[in-house]
């Protein structure tokens, strides 16, 4: 080869393996071609021949001597040994983004038959080739605030989907889900995100005190664009260095950062810990170190995003947006490891609203470190609930709601009969999911109708729960609405809609909220409760126009073609539950035209006896300290009142830039439900007309 014979010669006796070749690497060798006068003429062959005399195979085609092709191909067709990526199979990614197979370790055999394979649930959904996502060039670029909750709430719900359909598999041992990388890997394809322009400050539709459960909702909404890393870089325009600044950190546990002061951050600097069998070092100045110095020299806005531990669900860290900082010091000390540790001091700009200091303050309240100002009574149920429900005025003087009796769930009287057939499992333990037998899933369409964490994945007719004669046990997971709500909820007095209620920790998206408890008003009752239900301020009913919305997952955007879940509710006979003498925290909740939270019917079985509940799920994911609102509906009119179409003359104080209620509300969308609403009055022998818009305490 150093004598340049040319690339097609091969040196004699090739085959003999005993021979040492003195070889130099690849980069000192110079390409020669052979002169005209000194060799045969420079000439390119297949592989596989044929060649002209004088030249030889190259190996590793070269055959045996006397096969110079394959059998049953023509001696003149291209033959490779190649296979086509198509034909490996991709290694699966795990919630680390790292794959999941590794290189096998070389060892006995005994070994290896003892390692267990890991199987990856896989999901056979054909990608559409026509998917719409609703979402302009433009809007996937710059969001705001309608578009960045549309995507979240997208998001969630296709998740919920695909834990629903890996919980149902979890009967292959050593299955590893990935339903929060899958749904956004599906909605980064489909164009379904929107800020995907980087910038420095305020990201548009995204608010402070915003919570996200997974760090991938920061990316789809354009919060913080890395899924691992805590520092977002970027780019600054017009340099000609291309110096990267940080636009974003979050600070989740992940180092020893100092988190005591609600306006100040220390944030400790990325790289340097231990992993696997690398041991501690100094941590560079590279990569996001080097942009975090950088801003702290053009003093350029950087994004704080908090991580904490979710108290529903120890294993989980929910997200809030804290506002926006900037770094005003830097400097290097020695870390708990002994190595060099980069630190780097954030304090919050002057006059943004409060989202860290807020879960430190409740922090204080649940550790009774500090009074809850305007407290009035630390536990409104006197015990029943399991979770205290604090009452609190900071607002004026007065003491407390008028007296009512606390109820924890429904009560139906004796005269009250739904005439449905009752059910119930048969499953020893608990109801698990993919259980095709279970009765109860089979009545819920085959899945069980919560994801493992507990939290509703689609909105149905009617959902179906474990009842008293089923044999599964308490802790069942099909048993949600039943074991009384989790969240520490607070009810305190607004400024001007009375009493609300807004719980004091951070809800998911999906979450049971409570029960809407009171007792139900029987078909013959006139005046129940001592009134007549028009003007009665403290009553459910089932059977008002609602406005619609979509909450379940896009089948489309799985290919699919269309989703069997409707969105109806299926109800077997209006319900009017009156909490104005008893009932639970459901009665403090106010209306708004854009609630975070809906209602569902849930029916089980109770002492033989088929019983329908109002549920109430979280219909996005809402912060501590938010009040929960939910849609009263629009009563319709009788006959002679519906003539008018803008029959319902009450004033909403929801404060929604979507307040459908002014002066007057216009019915006309709603003729159809109407008209349905009329033909049950002739069916049940009872009449629907109530309040003419909302609950009078909160629509005047």
């Amino acid at each position: 080869m150093e004598e340049g014979t040319g690339i097609n010669t091969v040196l004699p006796n090739l085959g003999d393996k005993s021979r040492v070749l003195d070889v130099k690497p690849i980069r000192f060798l110079v390409p020669q071609f052979p002169d005209a006068s000194n060799g045969p003429p420079f000439f390119c062959a297949p592989p596989n021949g044929p060649f002209p005399s004088g030249f030889s195979p190259f190996p590793p085609f070269s055959g045996p001597q006397g096969s110079q092709s394959t059998p049953g191909l023509n001696r003149h067709e291209f033959c490779s040994t190649a296979v086509p990526i198509r034909s490996f199979r991709a290694e699966p990614i795990d919630s680390n983004c790292q794959n999941v197979h590794k290189e096998k370790p070389s060892g006995s055999s005994s070994i290896k038959k003892k390692a267990k394979k890991r199987k990856v649930f896989e999901f056979a959904f054909t990608a559409p080739t026509d998917f719409n996502p609703g979402i302009s060039l433009s809007e996937r670029d710059n969001g705001n605030r309608e578009l960045v909750e549309n995507v979240l709430s997208r998001f969630d719900a296709l998740r919920r989907k695909l834990s629903q359909m890996e919980d149902a598999s979890q009967s292959h041992s050593g299955i590893i889900k990935h339903s929060v990388l899958k749904a956004s890997n599906i909605m980064m394809s489909n164009g379904v995100r929107t800020n995907a322009v980087k910038r420095i400050g305020v990201v548009p539709g995204v608010e402070i005190g915003d919570i996200f459960f997974f760090r991938l909702e920061l990316c789809l909404v354009g919060l913080h664009a890395q899924t691992m890393a805590g520092i977002d870089p970027m780019p600054m325009k017009g340099d000609l260095e291309g110096e990267r600044v940080a636009v974003s950190i979050v600070s989740a546990g992940g180092y020893d950062d100092d988190v005591k002061d609600p306006d100040v951050l220390v944030y400790t600097g990325h790289g340097g810990n231990a992993s696997g069998d690398k041991g501690a070092s100094d941590q560079k100045l590279v990569r996001g170190n080097l942009a975090l110095e950088r801003s702290l020299h053009r003093a350029n806005e950087v994004r704080v995003i908090r991580g904490f531990q979710d108290s529903a669900h120890q294993a989980s860290k929910v997200y809030v947006y804290d506002g926006i900082y900037k770094v005003q010091e830097s400097w290097m000390e020695k870390g708990k490891t002994g190595c060099n540790m980069f630190k780097y001091k954030l304090v919050r700009i002057p006059g943004q609203r409060g989202a860290f200091a807020t879960w430190k303050m409740i922090q204080k309240w649940k550790e009774c470190l500090s009074p809850r100002d305007g407290l009035i009574l630390p536990d409104l149920t006197s015990g029943t609930e399991s979770t205290p429900v604090s009452l609190v005025n900071e607002v004026d003087d007065e003491k407390g709601p008028a007296h009512f009796t606390y109820l924890s769930t429904i009560k139906y009287p004796k005269s009250f009969k739904l005439l449905q057939p009752s059910f119930c499992c048969s499953c020893c333990d608990v109801c698990q999911p993919g259980n095709s037998i279970c009765t109860c899933f089979k009545k819920n369409g085959g899945y069980l109708p919560y994801t493992s964490y507990g939290n509703l994945v689609c909105r149905k007719p009617l959902i179906y729960e474990c009842g008293s004669s089923c044999p599964c046990l308490q802790n069942c997971k099909n048993r949600v609405t039943q074991t009384g709500f989790k969240v520490h909820f607070e009810v305190f007095k607004t400024r001007d809609r009375g009493w609300g209620l807004r719980s004091w920790d951070p809800i998911r998206a999906g979450s049971f909220i409570c029960e809407y408890a009171g007792e139900v008003v029987d078909n013959t009752d006139a005046k129940p409760d001592g009134g007549d239900v028009e003007s009665n301020e403290y009553a459910f009913h089932t059977n008002r126009v609602y406005e619609p919305f979509k909450w379940n997952y896009e089948a489309e955007i799985v290919g699919e073609g269309s989703s069997n879940t409707s969105e109806d509710y299926d109800i077997p006979s209006p319900l009017v539950i009156s909490s104005k003498n008893s009932g639970n925290v459901a009665r403090f909740m106010n209306h708004s035209c854009s609630p975070n939270v809906f209602w569902q019917p849930v029916m089980y079985e109770y002492n033989n006896e088929v019983l329908l509940h109002i549920a109430f799920f979280a219909k996005r994911h809402i912060p501590p300290m938010t009040e929960l609102t939910y849609d009263y509906g629009i009563p319709f009119s009788d006959e002679k009142e519906s003539n008018n179409v803008d029959y319902g003359k009450k004033k909403c104080l929801c404060g929604s830039a979507k307040c459908r209620g002014c002066s007057r509300v216009n019915l006309m969308p709603f003729q159809a439900e109407l008209t349905s609403y009329r033909k049950l009055e002739t069916i049940y022998g009872m009449s629907f007309r109530s309040c003419s818009f909302a609950c009078p305490r909160l629509c005047r």
